[in-house]
């Protein structure tokens, strides 16, 4: 969200319609990248864009200036991700004991490994990298994102959250501590003698629908299967899981909600009374 200036706030604040554009424009990558990492699905994390979009420019007037216009935008995202019905209703409630059940079943040994297929290996490991953090509750995964794959500083962090400073910098340690503890564990990427790796979990993860048949255009953003694995062998262990959770790639948004978002809002305001 770089080029918003308080001079375009303004603008879009008095309605001005290229300044909505380009606010909107500016600020749907951030708000989609969290949103996708929140729900672990671009589908799902589309339609939360659009709607939190639709909440900055509806709230836009309210925004004080008494912090930066991207931790207010972040404030209003992760508030509807935290508590919208619609989100709550599609959050599968997992744990890492169930997750950590499921890759392991199904695995293949590995002459039937798809060791060549690394356009479709890649979208699993980011299919897998994002759900893990579905094993965290809400609050715990809101820190993680925030925190560990946004890099915002904790100060940042916790005034998006609204909460405490020392209460933000708890929950992130309890949210990091179980990802890396079940990346250690489980992550053939991370620990080489892991049972899982995703060569061995694919062919069950397409016969079950986890990664469609032919590849997901959304995932061509994020580096190589072969450059992450080598990034891994490279990096030192306690680093490792958080560089895994960052190697998405940009993961920005595959449409332009501008035009969406601006009619959406114009449909949803009621007539003036004459």
């Amino acid at each position: 969200m770089q080029n918003v200036t308080q001079d375009l706030i303004d603008k879009a604040t008095a309605g001005e319609a290229k300044a909505l554009e380009q606010l909107v424009r500016s600020s749907q990558d951030n708000v989609h990248r969290l949103a996708v990492r929140m729900m672990a699905d671009p589908v799902l994390a589309e339609d939360a864009t659009q709607e939190i979009l639709i909440r900055v420019i509806t709230k836009l007037s309210t925004y004080r200036g008494d912090s930066a216009f991207s931790t207010w935008v972040y404030r209003i995202a992760t508030n509807y991700l935290l508590t919208a019905r619609k989100v709550l209703a599609r959050d599968p409630g997992l744990t890492f004991d169930i997750f950590e059940m499921d890759l392991k079943d199904g695995l293949v040994d590995d002459a039937q490994a798809a060791a060549e297929d690394h356009v479709m290996i890649n979208e699993l490991r980011l299919r897998c990298t994002m759900a893990l953090l579905l094993c965290l509750d809400r609050p715990h995964r809101a820190a993680y994102v925030l925190g560990d794959i946004l890099e915002l500083s904790h100060g940042e962090a916790a005034q998006v959250l609204e909460i405490e400073p020392a209460t933000y910098r708890q929950r992130l340690s309890r949210a990091r501590s179980k990802v890396e503890d079940h990346t250690s564990r489980s992550c053939g990427l991370a620990n080489a003698d892991a049972a899982c790796s995703c060569p061995r979990r694919l062919p069950t993860a397409i016969a079950k629908q986890r990664v469609g048949a032919t590849p997901d255009p959304f995932f061509a953003q994020a580096p190589a299967y072969d450059e992450v694995s080598e990034m891994a062998r490279q990096t030192k262990a306690e680093l490792i899981t958080a560089k895994l959770q960052r190697a998405t790639g940009p993961l920005s948004a595959q449409k332009d909600f501008a035009q969406a978002v601006l009619h959406l809002v114009e449909s949803r305001v009621p007539p003036q009374p004459k």
